[in-house]
């Protein structure tokens, strides 16, 4: 399955908000869709998810108008909005209804979902009396009880400890393994660079770069190396101000060229005592800083 957005165009009043965003997402392949606050992100979700329609542009699965009747979305929103004073179940089994399923399949699948998230003693209990990362959870399950088509995650990480995040990582990677389209909006660029194989920055209600990840890294200049080493005076002292300290104490050395890698991989090699030297390549938060900082 693929997700198309063409030349989407949205504006509220004199507002415009949406200016042309185009980008495409592949099942199997999670995509991540960045920008700062204000950038166009959550109205973007909300065309795709035909909350409200778009002025201009198309959706499309597979080549055809998105039909929101046949394709089963699942949201996970960064502001949370279950019911705090109602019991887990219910309202678990509800939404899950909504979504179109009967009433013993929902029950059979929330309770795998609990069961699978470690939630299940909490099945009766009020939304209100558990913890934030907890709640996370709960909303988690809003979004994958109905096993739908596409799954949208909003800042799905936000106030998870390492143990339920490495839980979330499992699901996620669970859903892109069973071919769903899985769409990431998050500031936090560490988990989009670990699931996301292509993204969109998008700066003022337009895609400023999108694509392959991986390819898109490629277009930088690969005419720095990054050495890790116990020892780093000699190697700055050796290459003057080709050679600088970086971020924990690596030690960043521009090239004339990058065609001199190999030979300077390997000079270093012969005269330093080394722990590792690689080719320098951004950092998603990098490229994020570059095509978002103008905004």
């Amino acid at each position: 399955m693929v997700l198309e957005l063409k030349n989407i165009e949205k504006s509220f009043g004199q507002k415009h908000v949406l200016c042309g965003v185009s980008f495409c997402a592949e099942g199997g392949r999670a995509f991540g869709l960045l920008g700062r606050n204000g950038a166009g992100k959550t109205t973007t979700i909300r065309v795709l998810m035909n909350v409200f329609p778009a002025d201009g542009g198309e959706v499309l699965i597979d080549g055809r108008p998105i039909d929101h009747s046949r394709i089963g979305i699942g949201y996970l929103p960064e502001e949370r909005g279950l019911y705090p004073k109602k019991p887990i179940i219910d309202q678990l089994v509800y939404f899950a209804q909504l979504k179109g399923m009967s009433r013993s399949d929902a029950v059979r699948s929330v309770d795998a979902w609990l069961h699978k998230l470690g939630m299940a003693e909490y099945r009766n209990k009020r939304l209100d009396t558990l913890s934030k990362g907890n709640q996370q959870k709960i909303q988690l399950i809003t979004a994958l009880a109905h096993d739908p088509d596409m799954v949208i995650l909003d800042e799905p990480f936000s106030g998870l400890d390492p143990v339920n995040a490495m839980l979330l990582k499992n699901v996620v990677k669970e859903q892109i393994g069973k071919g769903k389209i899985v769409l990431f909006s998050s500031h936090q660029m560490g988990y989009i660079e670990e699931f996301c194989d292509s993204i969109a920055i998008l700066s003022e209600g337009r895609v400023a770069i999108g694509g392959d990840l991986e390819s898109i890294k490629r277009t930088y200049p690969r005419d720095r190396l990054v050495i890790r080493t116990q020892q780093p005076q000699p190697i700055l002292e050796a290459y003057g101000d080709a050679c600088t300290v970086g971020e924990h104490g690596v030690l960043m050395l521009r090239m004339a060229s990058p065609e001199d890698k190999r030979a300077v991989m390997a000079s270093l090699a012969e005269r330093f005592e080394i722990d590792e030297v690689r080719v320098h390549e951004p950092s998603l938060n990098d490229i994020f800083v570059e095509y978002a900082k103008e905004q």
